[in-house]
């Protein structure tokens, strides 16, 4: 074969390896942390919920490098950290050392746990937020309480642009090239459509984060408050009065 035939090929594979390489950097850095674990708690709207492609059950675990993934259905995992992640219908994510990696869709995170995009790393203390992966690469961050320090990313790679603090209240948006596309506030509007979504509706398991978010909305968000979970009421034995 020529040689002006072969070098697209060989440039091809050179930027896969690259691209394998720096996912295989972003899931494992930093190397002294142990490798996440996560245990599947709710499974909502059937049973489309997935460990490697493979259907999970309710308190199975899930270890790094394992993915999580849904097609139509909903689901909560909790970390071994503590904190508790939500994933919408048709989401991706692979657990890591150093942050879970959501490939598309949805996840709501509560609690200290770290996560990353392909185009961003996120830092945070014990917080509530929520993480989606757009259909053309872009990825978007809204801090419903607490705060999230973003270092943007390509690739899995640092840019070397600063990392940005994103506060309680805001939504930043970043391009598949980790550039900070929007940074905007959260409306009341705002609030109020991701409490009564599908990341919140129906899961009957809490938030460890719940107070701290509802302490926020009644201070800064008034008139928007956290769903209150479905009460179950145990069943009693029937028992008739008797009479003599």
């Amino acid at each position: 074969m020529p040689r002006a035939l072969r070098t697209p090929c060989h440039q091809l594979r050179a930027g896969q390896l690259r691209g394998g390489l720096a996912l295989m950097l972003l899931l494992l850095a930093p190397a002294a942390q142990a490798a996440e674990t996560a245990v599947v708690q709710e499974i909502l709207d059937g049973k489309e919920f997935y460990i490697d492609q493979k259907q999970a059950r309710v308190k199975e675990k899930a270890q790094a490098p394992q993915q999580i993934s849904t097609q139509n259905s909903r689901g909560q995992i909790r970390f071994e950290a503590g904190a508790v992640g939500r994933l919408n219908r048709f989401s991706l994510m692979r657990l890591g050392q150093g942050c879970f990696l959501v490939d598309r869709g949805q996840i709501l995170v509560s609690g200290p746990q770290n996560g990353c995009t392909r185009s961003a790393r996120l830092s945070v203390r014990g917080t509530n937020y929520l993480l989606e992966v757009k259909d053309n690469g872009d990825s978007e961050l809204s801090v419903l309480e607490g705060s999230v320090e973003v270092e943007p990313l390509r690739d899995g790679q640092p840019t070397g642009a600063a990392p940005a603090t994103v506060n309680a209240g805001q939504r930043l948006r970043l391009s598949p090239e980790g550039v900070v596309l929007t940074l905007l506030a959260l409306s009341a509007g705002d609030y109020s459509s991701i409490l009564n979504g599908p990341l919140f509706e129906g899961f009957r398991l809490p938030l460890p984060a719940a107070q701290a978010l509802d302490s926020y909305l009644r201070v800064h968000v008034p008139g928007v408050t956290v769903p209150s979970l479905p009460v179950t009421v145990p069943s009693l034995p029937l028992s008739l009065p008797r009479f003599f």
